[in-house]
């Protein structure tokens, strides 16, 4: 009975090594064969197709089937239809093409398959994260008393830096040690301040750790759409007359519509004149870190006594992994819990690092190791060369639009996203018509697979998003794409301009 199942696992054995050989050659080998053919980011199937083939796959066998069999059928239902992130006319989110070092080494992450909670579970990769996270606070500027932990992204890291926060808060304001004593009746009158154009992790975060969403205070964006220095004073000044204690501001370096950057150096100094903890989602800007260009638009994150940074975001990284770092290690010992079957505390007598004590997650992934094979294989350098190419990428790409009387662009990329819309050539009495030209461009370049951009709103109204990471997209792609966007555009122009005339002369 047990040789049914025996070569399902990877262990030394002539069967195991022939069926993880087979799977791993088939999987590249069909990887391999659709990048060749690929010519456009999605292959423009409706989502009522795509669902119907996805249901028609469940018919789920008490017996195996032929690998052959199974193959094909992911191959022509699931890879044919997802989207195909690394093809540079996929632009729509902070959704990176992912480097081929990180991808062979999810190979490693997922055949080694240490769980990242205690040093037993992961003796060398335990190491290997520690070391890279003193690889990067030495980056940010930090000393040696600061630390970090990997994290599964910026909802992850974002959620700690208002954790520990708060936790600091009660400990000050109220003597409370919340992590044994839970929440005191007074945390409703904790405030965290935020730009308007903050990642909505902040409120999400807020909400899930019992202050509610109404504890996040917005503040005003300036005409650079970062936050405004002096309606945080105002709201500052605010609050406390109305008997509130804000805590916490958090800045942004790198806004997902934006990719603004808020003023780093003036928030620090704002935040320790009023005793607040500074937190700096860094989730997207953090990559600046290398840049040899715009290093110093992050050159102040050393202030900051939190910080959030995405790896799947501009680091190119396969998805999951990101870090959260704080200023003072000591900060984590307000969410630090024993277990004695996992990580005592004669541990720490011993020198034995277990990174569950200063984590929310238990089991976690081996990610640095994607970081490391990234930096080994290729170097810090040319990385920073590619953030580079894509931030000017995204400016050349701005004044194209500028200078092109139908379109209409809103931001002057910081980093490399860009938000502009389609002006039609008449202009109808109904203010809306405007942002239906624009979603419905955006829907028909995403059905016919050619282009993949976001939409979203500003100011109530509807705009295009480039989110431009990738390396190998060029300034004469993006040329042919504006050229697309306004033949498309004219269409749908006429096509309504029809279909009006149509509905006049009926009536």
């Amino acid at each position: 009975m047990k040789t049914n199942f025996v070569h399902w696992f990877l262990h030394p054995s002539d069967e195991s090594v022939k069926t993880y050989r087979a799977l791993m050659d088939t999987v590249v080998k069909l990887i391999t064969n659709e990048t060749m053919r690929i010519n456009k980011p999605f292959s423009g199937a409706s989502r009522q197709e795509i669902e119907s083939r996805v249901k028609e796959m469940f018919n789920l066998s008490t017996v195996a089937q032929k690998m052959d069999d199974v193959m094909e059928e992911i191959q022509n239902v699931i890879v044919r239809n997802s989207l195909w992130i690394s093809h540079p006319s996929s632009m729509a989110h902070l959704h990176c093409p992912p480097l081929l070092p990180s991808i062979a080494a999810e190979v490693m992450i997922n055949a080694l398959n240490q769980s990242m909670d205690s040093w037993d579970q992961s003796p060398a990769a335990t190491y290997v994260e520690t070391e890279l996270i003193n690889f990067f606070t030495k980056q940010i500027g930090y000393s040696h008393d600061s630390d970090g932990i990997f994290t599964s992204g910026g909802t992850q890291s974002n959620y700690m830096g208002l954790l520990l926060a708060r936790n600091k808060a009660c400990q000050t304001n109220f003597s409370v040690n919340v992590h044994e004593e839970g929440l005191p009746f007074e945390a409703r009158r904790l405030r965290i301040l935020c730009s308007e154009h903050a990642h909505f992790t902040v409120q999400q975060s807020a909400a899930q750790l019992g202050l509610g969403m109404n504890a996040v205070v917005k503040v005003a964006a300036n005409d650079q759409h970062q936050l405004c220095i002096d309606d945080a004073k105002k709201k500052i000044v605010q609050l406390r007359r109305q008997g509130l204690l804000p805590f916490m501001i958090v800045a942004t370096a790198g806004t997902t519509d934006f990719g603004s950057i808020d003023c780093l150096k003036d928030i620090a100094k704002l935040a320790n004149e009023e005793h607040l903890w500074l937190h700096v989602d860094a989730a997207y800007g953090g990559a600046l870190l290398f840049s040899h260009q715009y290093r110093h638009l992050v050159s102040d994150l050393c202030l900051a006594d939190s910080i959030t940074i995405d790896f799947h975001k501009l680091y190119y990284q396969s998805i999951s992994c990101g870090a959260f770092f704080v200023k003072h290690k000591q900060d984590f010992k307000q969410i630090a819990y024993y277990a004695d079957y996992l990580n005592p505390k004669e541990d720490q007598e011993d020198g034995i690092i277990n990174l569950v004590e200063k984590s929310v997650q238990t089991t976690k992934r081996f990610d640095a190791l994607k970081l490391l094979f990234t930096f080994k294989l290729m170097g810090t350098h040319l990385f920073g060369e590619m953030v580079d190419y894509t931030i000017n990428l995204a400016k050349e790409t701005a004044n194209l639009l500028k200078n092109d009387p139908r379109f209409e662009v809103l931001n002057e990329p910081e980093i490399n996203a860009l938000l502009f819309r389609y002006i039609p050539s008449q202009r109808w009495e109904d203010p809306s018509y405007v942002d239906e030209i624009n979603l419905e461009l955006q829907r028909a370049f995403y059905q016919s697979g050619e282009l993949i951009m976001a939409k979203t709103r500003q100011g109530g109204k509807v705009y295009l998003k480039f989110t431009m990471l990738n390396p190998l997209n060029t300034i004469s792609k993006m040329k042919t794409h504006i050229e697309r966007m306004k033949q498309v555009g004219e269409k749908i122009e006429k096509e309504r301009g029809e279909k009006r005339y149509e509905y006049s002369v009926h009536y």
